[in-house]
Parts: C-alpha cells; sequence; structure tokens
C-alpha cells in the first residue's frame, strides 16, 4: 500500500497541523517499499546512463526523474521526454528553449544530455542524492495532493518561492516566473482572490497589479522578501483564508440556486395542480 499522508483537518489549522508533524510524516512516506526500491535502483544505474535514449527506457529511473520536477504525469510520453532531454539548452531556439514550462528546461538542465561535453548524471557524484531528494519531496506533495490540492500547492510554494527569492535574476524576472509557473500562479490568484479573467490582461499589468496587491499585504512587492520564511507563510496565511472565503461564496450561489430551482418546481406544480 503506497503511503497516505494524515490530513484530519482543512484550511489553515490544517495547514499547521501538517507543518507540526511534517518530518514524521515525510519520513514514514520514505519508508514506503515502493519509494525504497525506486531510490535503490535509481542509485544504482543511474551512472552508468549515457543518452536520452537509454534513460527513457528504463521506466523506473525515468519514473524518478520525472517525479523530481513534479513532470511525473509525463512517464507515458516517452517520445517527448527524450526530445526534451537530447535538445541543446545553449541553442538559442533549441526545442527545450521554446518550452514555457519551466520544469522541462530543469530537467534538460539536470542531465546535460542535449548538450554533448557534458552528463551530469556520470561526472557529478551528488548527482544521485540530489535527485533522490527532489524525488522524496515530490513524491510526498503528490500523496498530500491526493487528498488535498490547496496543501500541495503551499508546499511547492514554500520550497520553489523561497528558491525564486533567492535567484540572481531582476524582481521583474522573478515575477514573471511566478506568472509562467502554474502552481505559483494558483497560489498568488487565489490569495489575492483575482477574478478569472485576471490571465488574460497584458503581462506587466498582471506583474503590477500582484505587486501592488503584494505591498499591501506585506509591506514590500518583490519576491526577494520571500527569502524569510514569515514572509512566505503570510502568504500562505492569505491563501488558505481566501480559499474558504470563496468556497463559502461558492456554496452559497449554489444554495441560491438550489432554491431557486425548487421555488420554480413548486410553482410549476402549483399551475398543474390548478391551485
Amino acid at each position: 500500500m503506497s503511503f497516505q499522508p494524515i490530513l484530519p483537518l482543512d484550511g489553515y489549522v490544517g495547514w499547521r497541523f501538517l507543518q507540526r508533524t511534517l518530518d514524521k510524516q515525510q519520513a514514514a512516506a520514505n519508508a514506503a517499499p515502493q519509494l525504497q526500491r525506486d531510490e535503490a535502483h535509481f542509485r544504482e544505474k543511474i551512472a552508468s546512463i549515457t543518452s536520452a535514449e537509454e534513460l527513457v527506457k528504463d521506466r523506473q529511473l525515468l519514473s524518478v526523474a520525472l517525479t523530481a520536477f513534479g513532470l511525473q504525469d509525463d512517464l507515458p510520453n516517452r517520445a517527448y521526454i527524450q526530445k526534451v532531454l537530447e535538445s541543446p539548452a545553449k541553442e538559442e531556439g533549441s526545442f527545450v528553449n521554446r518550452l514555457t514550462d519551466r520544469r522541462y528546461k530543469q530537467l534538460n538542465a539536470a542531465f546535460g544530455f542535449g548538450d554533448t561535453y557534458v552528463s551530469w548524471n556520470q561526472i557529478d557524484e551528488t548527482f544521485a542524492d540530489r535527485m533522490v531528494a527532489a524525488y522524496r519531496d515530490q513524491s510526498f506533495e503528490v500523496a498530500v495532493g491526493a487528498q488535498n490540492e490547496s496543501m500541495r500547492l503551499a508546499l511547492g510554494l514554500q520550497r520553489d518561492l523561497a528558491d525564486l527569492a533567492r535567484q540572481d535574476s531582476s524582481e521583474l524576472t522573478r515575477w514573471y516566473t511566478v506568472l509562467g509557473t502554474g502552481s505559483l500562479r494558483a497560489v498568488f490568484e487565489t490569495a489575492f482572490m483575482l477574478p478569472t479573467g485576471f490571465g488574460a490582461l497584458d503581462l506587466d499589468r498582471q506583474v503590477e497589479i500582484l505587486q501592488g496587491r503584494m505591498e499591501q499585504l506585506t509591506g514590500s512587492d518583490t519576491i526577494s522578501q520571500f527569502k524569510d520564511p514569515e514572509a512566505v507563510d503570510t502568504l500562505i496565511r492569505r491563501y488558505f483564508l481566501a480559499g474558504q472565503v470563496k468556497a463559502i461564496q461558492d456554496n452559497a450561489v449554489a444554495g441560491s440556486g438550489a432554491l431557486t430551482l425548487l421555488q420554480n418546481g413548486q410553482a410549476s406544480l402549483r399551475s398543474i395542480l390548478g391551485r
């Protein structure tokens, strides 16, 4: 049986419970027999892989590699993944550089198969450790998401936003990365209760709106502030509270619609009965 996280509560209260029990729950997840087998196979075989073709032929190796980057749903798409891995990252306009999902670029860069002078899995002694650590984190998030998608997104934000804040890039580039990363965008849009048409706005206008909302919430409009775990927690708290407000509003609308249908049905029945 695969690992099932314990998530007895929803919303921000449930999130705080998950945070208090995170170490123990992750340890239990890492001890799952299937995960242990996948890790052992990866450590044993990965250094001998010399091409993207060899990697995609080994389903167990490929599963670990894809899951480490949150791409586990692409496991059946082996031809596509091979094309991603073989694309030269150093070549402007190459296949991988035309993809908008940065996870594919990260996967490509991790192995280096597309650039003939380097294969990181063969020359980097820390490669297997880093991949296995990412595989464990992502596997745990997948298990959490099977029960509660909001908590999965919050876990991903906790990791990815802090990493983004530490990157050596401009603030504008960081904001563009937020908007270009589906999981991060989802959290920001929910946290600030942005309308469904928000994504249709000009990209610079989207950044401007998010910066304004962020400054109102934290006093700063920068992504670099998320180097501080307290700033991340402030955004996560806002995300869960806004999600709960939206759920209440949706339930109210649904209840109103059901009441209207019931009233209309009663009126039709009275008409049929001649009353």
